[in-house]
């Protein structure tokens, strides 16, 4: 069977997709999670100061019956915290053995949870956007600067010019979001967090998952779902680049082959 979706990751998932009063509600489940399983419809409606049929509604989208469902499901999440492959590392009980099959598995989970929000027809657009290009330009600031470095090791590959900025001061110069799409240039973004301003800047967007906790910021997991996203990009318009790809691919490797003499 498909591994399903946690309810809080495909509530994160779907964020920018829901209404205002639906992100309020979303806003006061992911906040308030193990308080939201002892409610009834109507108190979580009170709470979020909406009709009932609004928290239908939403539990509709995340795919569940009813409300109760919903609950359910929720409730197996996050009754049980010592449980969850996302537990805190403890530095008093857990040795090296216990720490690497707690990181190891978070990793795993992300990277899972993220290819399962992955918006197909988002993705579609995205790589026929990159492979169209006439020049790509990456950005990352703090820890997504690395994302970034290394997504324009890759396309530096498909024969697309490609430049990469890590300074700050360098990207606002290059171009800012808002100046780059009244230039008509097309913006991408990779992000975990939904209400970033980067969304509603960005002509496209792909999402990746994780939890923080006190050890495991969310810059660790989410960061491998983002260089999973970046090698699947990569891969899908080498294979619509194949012959540039290959030729290009190539030439690196006779000039890295140079340095090895």
């Amino acid at each position: 069977m498909p591994h399903a979706p946690r309810v809080l990751t495909q509530l994160r998932a779907i964020y920018t997709q829901l209404s205002g009063k639906e992100q309020q509600i979303a806003d006061y489940i992911l906040e308030h999670a193990n308080e939201v399983i002892h409610f009834s419809i109507t108190e979580l409606a009170d709470q979020c100061q909406c009709a009932d049929a609004t928290v239908f509604r939403l539990c509709r989208r995340l795919g569940f019956r009813g409300y109760q469902a919903f609950k359910i499901a929720l409730a197996s999440e996050v009754t049980n915290p010592k449980q969850t492959i996302h537990q805190e590392i403890n530095l008093d009980d857990d040795d090296v053995s216990a720490i690497a099959e707690k990181i190891f598995t978070a990793n795993i989970e992300t990277i899972r949870d993220t290819q399962q929000i992955i918006n197909k027809d988002e993705l579609i657009k995205i790589v026929s956007c990159l492979e169209n290009a006439s020049r790509i330009e990456f950005y990352g600031s703090g820890g997504s600067a690395v994302i970034a470095q290394d997504a324009y090791h890759k396309f530096m590959r498909t024969g697309i010019p490609c430049l990469y900025h890590s300074d700050a001061h360098y990207q606002v110069m290059a171009a800012a979001l808002q100046v780059a799409k009244e230039a008509g240039a097309k913006t991408i973004g990779i992000t975990s967090y939904g209400k970033s301003p980067l969304v509603c800047l960005a002509d496209m967007c792909l999402y990746t998952t994780s939890r923080e906790t006190v050890f495991r910021t969310e810059a660790l997991s989410s960061r491998l779902a983002q260089l999973s996203l970046i090698d699947l990009l990569y891969v899908a318009v080498s294979l619509r680049r194949q012959d540039d790809t290959i030729a290009n691919i190539q030439q690196i490797r006779e000039a890295i082959s140079l340095k090895r003499l």
